[in-house]
């Protein structure tokens, strides 16, 4: 496929993103961009929040951990089932009757500013790295296969990337983006769902083949039972579970969206219908993935292998094969879904970032002397400063060591949302007060804990090994310190 006609892919795409951008932003307030003036449709909500968790990475990476993980990934899929569930009966409950804006404004009311601050650190900080990551990806295989033949630096790809989203979210915020999430969701679930049928034209194979032909390979295994791999069912189920709470429920990123919803009943009714399509869409991803490899096996394909390690670049398993293999329908489909899921995941990311520093930080809310004109004005300034932000971390990935991108970000997230986890858990489990000025301590050494747990697990546990798992630990050192700082009337 020519680069000119993945531009102009890219292009026309997000010329319709600039359409919608257009008509849902007139005559946005505050208000509209906080909170969608607390009007958006819950199927709309749900729907968009599928393409806003899977993001690029879920798109390009997940496919090809396969390879090396089978189909343990969705053991921790099944485990988002109870952390969705825990969502919808007890967190969204909770922001509904506090009527809230940042989900952290929770955590001033039950501790105190301080511990406010800190949950908006961490979620600031694990959304400005995933976000990053999920971006330096997405804008790597567009690098490669479109702004490399034409000589244009990495550097620029990237802001080239970061300017387009702010073009339509600038203004709408929320409002905006409940329906750009719901248009991008639906053009990565076709990505995948095309992709699937590119192969099975390319091997002239029917569904029952594909069924069969999955089934009975050596990637199809889901379960796994040895209690000191990563890939151990309760581990990942448990994993899973949490993650679901920390990443989805304690994420002002995600959470925003829900409380954009009229009433509770409406975001409840989003999470369930989410959670269940969610299970149904891995289980489409890892499929892909199998048949990608399967596909490669068959042509006698040379996929891309790691110089030092000899080992496959499972992130550039789905893309060298859609845009070099499977014709130009398919890497026309891959686009169109890297895209969408791309701008999916970062757009909205943009907009919460900007909501927690102005709530958490700034509290624009509670300046009762600043005009709305004013407001509207920091909050522009806030949004401009994110992406510039987003934009040097990016830039900051090609010198990290590389490895599998979404075992990066859940392992940046067992560290940042622990203390969320903590936090948390504390605050809705116990009546204890704590000594406020105290809570970010408890949370970095909370964090150092865990991190010098995990480098010694093998030698201090005899062999056992931390997964994702590590997120339960790090909240439960949160848990604790709290505790010790409690205050004892």
């Amino acid at each position: 496929m020519s680069p000119s006609l993945i531009l102009f892919s890219i292009l026309g795409y997000f010329m319709l993103l600039m359409m919608i951008a257009w008509y849902t932003s007139r005559n946005a307030d505050n208000n509209a961009y906080f909170l969608g003036s607390k009007s958006s449709p819950w199927y709309a909500v749900a729907f968009g929040m599928i393409g806003d968790s899977l993001s690029g990475v879920t798109f390009i990476s997940l496919p090809g951990t396969v390879n090396t993980s089978q189909f343990s990934y969705m053991q921790m899929v099944l485990g988002y089932l109870v952390g969705y569930l825990i969502i919808a009966k007890i967190l969204l409950p909770l922001y509904y009757r506090l009527n809230l804006t940042s989900i952290y404004s929770y955590l001033n009311e039950r501790f105190g500013n301080f511990s406010q601050k800190t949950g908006s650190f961490y979620f600031l900080i694990s959304r400005i790295i995933g976000a990053a990551l999920r971006l330096y990806l997405a804008a790597g295989v567009i690098q490669l296969f479109v702004f490399d033949s034409y000589g244009i630096p990495f550097f620029v790809t990237v802001a080239i990337i970061i300017i387009l989203m702010l073009l339509y979210t600038y203004r709408g915020g929320i409002k905006t983006l409940v329906w750009t999430d719901t248009l991008q969701s639906g053009l990565l679930l076709l990505g995948v769902i095309l992709s699937i049928t590119a192969i099975m034209s390319h091997m002239n194979y029917s569904f029952s083949d594909v069924v069969a032909e999955v089934k009975n390979s050596e990637y199809s295994k889901v379960f796994f039972w040895d209690w000191k791999e990563k890939s151990y069912f309760f581990k990942q189920f448990a994993s899973g579970a949490f993650i679901a709470v920390v990443m989805t429920g304690l994420d002002q990123n995600m959470m925003q969206k829900n409380l954009s919803c009229p009433n509770l009943k409406d975001a409840q009714k989003n999470i369930y219908w989410f959670s269940i399509v969610l299970v149904l869409v891995n289980l489409f991803f890892l499929s892909l993935g199998a048949l990608l490899y399967i596909y490669a096996q068959k042509q006698g394909i040379q996929l891309p292998l790691n110089e030092e390690t000899g080992k496959v670049i499972t992130d550039k398993v789905f893309p060298t094969l859609a845009l070099g293999h499977l014709g130009t329908f398919a890497a026309i489909v891959f686009i169109i879904g890297l895209t969408a899921a791309t701008f999916s995941s970062a757009d909205s990311v943009l907009t919460t970032l900007t909501t927690s520093f102005c709530i958490d930080f700034l509290r624009v809310d509670e300046k009762e002397h600043l005009s709305e004109k004013r407001k509207t004005s920091i909050r522009h300034i806030v949004h401009i400063g994110f992406a510039f932000v987003l934009l040097i971390t990016i830039l900051l990935c090609e010198v990290v060591p590389k490895s599998s991108v979404l075992d990066a970000i859940f392992t940046v997230a067992a560290y940042t949302y622990g203390p969320l986890l903590g936090l948390f858990s504390f605050g809705l489990f116990t009546k204890i007060r704590v000594k406020d000025a105290f809570v970010p301590i408890v949370s970095v050494v909370s964090v150092g804990l865990s991190y010098l747990l995990r480098e010694n697990s093998e030698q201090w546990m005899g062999g056992y090994k931390f997964g994702y798992e590590l997120l339960l630990i790090n909240g439960l050192f949160t848990f604790l310190g709290l505790w010790i700082i409690s205050k004892k009337d």
